[in-house]
């Protein structure tokens, strides 16, 4: 039965998650890839303030499709978490709570979650359509010249994820390489 997460996540939240749980996130996230990640860093580099108050907050990394007439938004699947890796452990100091992407992150990144107790979700790739239907409204709040890679902030409602990294330390990919390698020895 898939926990039910409302956003901004607290600390008596991201502690009950464990690497494997499902979960259904209601509240607003934010989005940002690579190019807005590069432009928060270079942001922070020169003093100023982020275009958003991260603390609590969970990012999602997607660049949507834009809305079909009738629709909030388009197809919006999660893109390669790694190419955030190098951005990551200083938003989560500075308060970052989540993340909401796909594929493995680097040991840099999973040792950040834990000294700064956060959690990194993953939604499945392929079923972006799906994923927008949890989408409820959406407003580019900064970079608006990035295009698709534009922060925007939405509101979601029951958007399916999993904890593939905790704050305890668990990590759903490895666990099931070692169930998988256990059965196939």
């Amino acid at each position: 039965m898939p926990k039910s997460i409302k956003l901004p996540l607290d600390e008596k939240t991201v502690s009950s998650l464990r690497a494997g749980d499902q979960v259904r996130i209601s509240g607003t996230v934010y989005t940002a890839r690579d190019a807005a990640h590069m432009r928060m860093a270079e942001t922070l580099d020169k003093g100023l303030e982020l275009p958003f108050d991260i603390n609590g907050q969970v990012i999602y990394y997607v660049g949507p499709t834009p809305a079909k007439p009738g629709q909030v938004i388009g197809s919006a699947g999660p893109t390669t978490s790694s190419r955030m890796d190098a951005y990551t452990p200083k938003l989560l100091e500075l308060g970052l709570k989540g993340m909401i992407g796909k594929g493995y992150r680097n040991d840099q990144v999973k040792q950040a979650i834990q000294d700064n107790h956060a959690v990194y979700f993953a939604a499945v790739g392929g079923s972006a359509a799906l994923i927008a239907k949890t989408i409820k409204s959406v407003e580019v709040i900064a970079y608006e010249d990035l295009g698709i890679e534009a922060i925007r902030k939405m509101e979601v409602e029951d958007f399916p994820a999993i904890v593939i990294n905790d704050m305890h330390g668990g990590d759903y990919y490895q666990e099931g390489v070692n169930i998988y390698r256990k059965t196939n020895i």
